[in-house]
Order: structure tokens, then C-alpha cells, then sequence
């Protein structure tokens, strides 16, 4: 793999450059690999899924009984896996999902994947829970040294305890260049992480979600007998539409919601003018057996009709998975946990390794099914059985 990662930006180091482990050719290797690096408590944080992890599972397993029809004979020269989002040209359609707290992978943490992402052309989506700063690693990402090959920076926001620590934050990221919001909805209260409890997850000294330092204190309500901690107290400031509504007023920047899983609330985001969405169950850490992605994005592309952009994430661990998610409708797709093994195998390499081998993978499976370019990718790539 012939990937060069700069130095940019100051207090920008370039990450250490490591090695990729020896045998770790595939993207299950990188996660086989990295359950041998990461301690007890990372995999319990990165690795698990709420509940029985049904649905983190299944995630993978609807993009695997997706079966794709080869067409021969096609003329391929010339082709390529560029896409148009957002009014941008991307070099590919993998972008990196938002990943709290990746220093407890690799010390270098978001910054290594902040390299990697700007080497590979790949957009980054930065969570609120990162562990370093948003302003370090909008500094890598945006470096002019980067400016013919980097894809988008996107900022992920939780909207937490008010809107103003809220309008703060979104103010900063403007500040810094971020090119788009991407709101996560589907996560207004947490689902049992069984492995996270058993494993008594805390987070290591040293690592913080610094972008949140001086979020006020949640006051917990004062309940009546019979209410509920949950309705009558967390969810009483849970974010709604009209704060999606309210965001929109404040900043210039577009907005993207994460989380979406029914056409009709994909309907309401196009009425509502937003930018984009992105077809998620939070990876499975949220509600235990919630809707596979890969089972509902026709379903949202059908109601959607091309009005809004649609990436999609959850199980994506291959790249005839891509060319599936473009064929059921999607523009581009995010991968998580793919790359956090990789982060902690190598680093920013490992990193630029599992991008690469997507991207490899995407442009073998697309000439196999005879298409060069991702707008002849269709629902016909996909293999319909019918009964005769």
C-alpha cells in the first residue's frame, strides 16, 4: 500500500508509522488481531452492542445473504468510484463514522485516523465524545497539504442539556471548518451494554471527551411517586424536531441526521430541508433487535426518491458490501468498528489499510458485475429470486 502520511498543521505531529501485523490481509483479520491488543475494557466499549447484541450481528449477517448477479463482457476502461455529495466530488463513497474515545485504541487516537482519512480521500466524521480536541484534528484533516486528496470533515453532535452549550459547540466547529453537521437522533437514552457492565467499562486515566469540558451538570428532577426516571425525568429534554428546527436557525452549516431506520421519519427530514441522512441503528448499541439496515434502506430509498442523500452504515465489512448499499439506494456508506481495529493494530496505517482494502474490494466486486462507474450500479446487481 503506497500511502503517504505528511506532517500538517501545527501541533500536528505526524503519527509513528507502524507495520501491519503479519497475516492481517482482510478486515476480519484486523478485528481477529485486534482482540488480541485491545484490553478488557476498550473491547468491551468498542466491540459490543446492546442487549444480547442481536442486532449488532445481524447487521452484518443481512449484508452476507445479499446475493450479487455478475454481468460479463462490459466495457470497463476508464472507470471509477467517484460520487457527488453534498456538492462535492469524493474520490470514494467510505466515509469513517463517528467513534467516541479512540485514544483508548491507539495513543495517537483520532489524530491517526485523521491522517489516514486525509490520505485516503475518505470523509471523517468526528464524534462529540472524541478524545482530542475538535479543533486539533480539523487542523490535520484541513491542512492545504491535503486540499487535492481529503474528503469532507464532518462534525458529529449530540444536542446535551440545553442549547446552549449546544450553540457553543456548533460555533466552535464552524470556527474550526468543519463542513456539515451530522446529528445523531437515535440515542436519546442508552440500551443495556451487557458486555460494558460485566466488564465494569470505565475509561482509562487520560482519556475524556475533551470537546465537552464545561457541559452543565443534568439536574436530576425531582419525581412524584409512580413517575417514571426515565419519561418524567432524562427524556423530559430529550432533543425533538423542533430542535432540529431551532439548529437549523443557528448555524450555516448542513445538517445531516444519524439514526434514521423508518421512511416516514426519512420523509420528515426531506420536509424539513436537512441535508442528508444516515441510515443507522447506532451499530447496535442502542435497542437490541432494531432493524437491520441493510433491511430497511430500500424501503427509505423507495419513500425518499432521490430528494435527499442517504448514507448508511452498521456491518459493513466488506467491499461487495458498498456496491450492495449503493445498489439498495444508498450515496455512501460509514464503517465504525472496522477501522477502530485497524487504528489499534497500526495506527494511522492501520487505518489507511482497511480504507484501502474497501476501496479494493468495492472496485474488483463493481468490474465483476459490470459496472465501471457507481451510477450504473443498481438494484439489479442484487440477485431477486422469483418462483416460476
Amino acid at each position: 500500500m503506497n500511502t503517504t502520511l505528511r506532517s500538517v498543521g501545527a501541533g500536528s505531529a505526524v503519527p509513528k508509522v507502524a507495520a501491519i501485523p503479519a497475516g492481517v490481509v482482510t478486515l476480519a483479520d484486523h478485528e481477529n488481531h485486534a482482540r488480541k491488543v485491545l484490553d478488557e475494557n476498550a473491547q468491551a466499549y468498542f466491540c459490543g452492542g446492546a442487549g444480547d447484541e442481536l442486532t449488532m450481528h445481524t447487521n452484518s449477517y443481512a449484508w452476507s445473504t445479499l446475493r450479487l448477479q455478475p454481468r460479463v463482457l462490459q466495457p470497463m476502461a476508464g472507470g471509477h468510484t467517484r460520487i457527488q455529495l453534498l456538492g462535492k466530488t469524493l474520490a470514494h463513497p467510505i466515509l469513517l463514522a463517528p467513534v467516541a474515545y479512540q485514544r483508548m485504541a491507539h495513543p495517537d487516537g483520532e489524530l491517526a485516523t485523521a491522517h489516514a482519512a486525509a490520505a485516503l480521500g475518505a470523509g471523517m466524521v468526528l464524534s462529540t465524545q472524541s478524545s482530542t480536541s475538535l479543533e486539533s484534528v480539523a487542523s490535520t484533516v484541513l491542512h492545504p497539504s491535503n486540499s487535492a486528496t481529503r474528503g469532507p470533515l464532518w462534525f458529529q453532535l449530540y444536542m446535551l442539556n440545553g442549547r446552549g452549550f449546544t450553540k457553543d459547540l456548533v460555533q466552535r466547529a464552524e470556527a474550526a471548518g468543519y463542513e456539515a453537521l451530522v446529528v445523531t437522533v437515535d440515542a436519546p437514552t442508552q440500551g443495556y451494554r451487557d458486555r460494558e457492565r460485566r466488564a465494569n467499562f470505565k475509561l482509562p486515566v487520560g482519556v475524556s471527551a475533551v470537546n465537552l469540558s464545561g457541559l452543565p451538570v443534568a439536574q436530576n428532577a425531582v419525581l412524584k411517586p409512580g413517575q417514571s426516571a426515565l419519561f418524567d425525568g432524562l427524556l423530559t429534554t430529550a432533543p425533538t424536531w423542533d430542535d432540529i428546527a431551532w439548529l437549523q436557525s443557528i448555524t450555516r452549516l448542513p445538517i445531516i441526521l444519524k439514526g434514521i431506520l423508518h421512511e416516514d421519519d426519512a420523509r420528515q427530514a426531506a420536509n424539513m430541508g436537512l441535508a442528508g441522512i444516515v441510515v443507522s441503528n447506532h451499530g447496535g448499541r442502542t435497542l437490541d433487535t432494531a432493524v437491520a439496515t441493510a433491511d430497511v434502506l430500500p424501503r427509505i430509498a423507495q419513500k425518499l426518491a432521490g430528494d435527499l442523500p442517504i448514507l448508511v452504515d452498521g456491518g459493513i465489512r466488506r467491499g461487495t458490501d458498498v456496491l450492495k448499499a449503493i445498489a439498495l439506494g444508498a450515496t455512501a456508506v460509514m464503517v465504525g468498528r472496522p477501522y477502530v481495529y485497524g487504528l489499534a493494530n497500526a495506527g494511522a496505517v492501520g487505518v489507511a489499510h482497511v480504507l484501502r482494502l474497501l476501496r479494493d474490494e468495492l472496485e474488483v466486486a463493481m468490474a465483476l458485475c459490470g459496472c465501471a462507474i457507481l451510477s450504473q450500479v443498481t438494484a439489479k446487481v442484487v440477485y431477486q429470486s422469483t418462483k416460476l
